[in-house]
């Protein structure tokens, strides 16, 4: 248990159930969420009277607000957190369990979360990075931070376990998981049709939904790498941006 006069900077500390992160201070705005077992630091100490605090998520540097009615559920470590290091081809042989992942998440009832990471309600992004977190491969959070990170291919070298990429902007707003045979699973919003996760298609676009995404598909990506953190926060998308995940 943590209290805030207790925090010290830069120190990690372990998440000791599931939390939500918020945009802001004032804790408005779901942004991303740590579950249990994750690490993070404090990036900036606070007045007694703040209502959070500014921290960073270790596995993939991503920052946040955390309540400061919930440091209680914080636990400082005695050893930061190391990445692990992973071949191409050690987290090929894992796609089959990242797959499973993703259709065991659906099995549930769900509903699409801006900024769910941890389930049953995901956003799209979240889901993808919590499924290969599974499997301890490390992802970046947000969509266009994956696409940045995962090896660029023609949409004509897609395999099972690879990442499409959809968005009308520079950058992508919604990322999926690439099932073969032209289907993808995916969390989406009920803006486009959909409200949760759900399996869609690039070859059958009979359905309206596949239509839609199909329409804003930008290209895709083979995850080769786990994420190896650079020890600062990354820039995260506003939370006022619905789909930008």
């Amino acid at each position: 248990m943590v209290l805030l006069a207790d925090l010290k900077l830069e120190t990690e500390y372990r998440c000791q159930t599931d939390l939500d992160l918020f945009k802001a201070a004032a804790c408005e705005g779901l942004v991303t969420q740590a579950a249990v077992g994750r690490h993070l630091r404090v990036v900036e100490l606070p007045a007694h009277t703040a209502p959070a605090i500014a921290v960073c998520l270790c596995e993939d540097d991503y920052p946040g607000w955390l309540p400061v009615a919930v440091l209680k559920e914080l636990q400082m470590v005695a050893h930061p957190y190391v990445a692990p290091t992973w071949t191409g081809a050690a987290i090929a042989a894992q796609i089959p369990n990242v797959i499973r992942f993703t259709q065991d998440a659906m099995a549930q009832d769900n509903t699409y979360l801006w900024g769910g990471a941890v389930g049953p309600n995901f956003d799209c992004s979240g889901l993808v990075q919590t499924a290969f977190a599974a499997s301890g491969i490390r992802l970046p959070r947000d969509s266009y931070q994956q696409e940045d990170f995962v090896e660029a291919i023609a949409l004509s070298e897609l395999q099972v376990g690879d990442l499409l990429f959809f968005g009308q902007g520079d950058r992508p707003n919604h990322v999926a998981l690439y099932l073969g045979d032209g289907r993808y699973i995916h969390s989406s919003g009920r803006d486009q049709g959909r409200n949760g996760i759900g399996i869609d298609s690039i070859t059958d676009l009979e359905d309206p939904i596949s239509r839609i995404y199909y329409q804003q598909l930008r290209g895709a990506g083979r995850v080769c790498d786990s994420y190896q953190p650079q020890g600062k926060p990354v820039a995260s998308r506003e939370a006022s941006e619905p789909g930008n995940r």
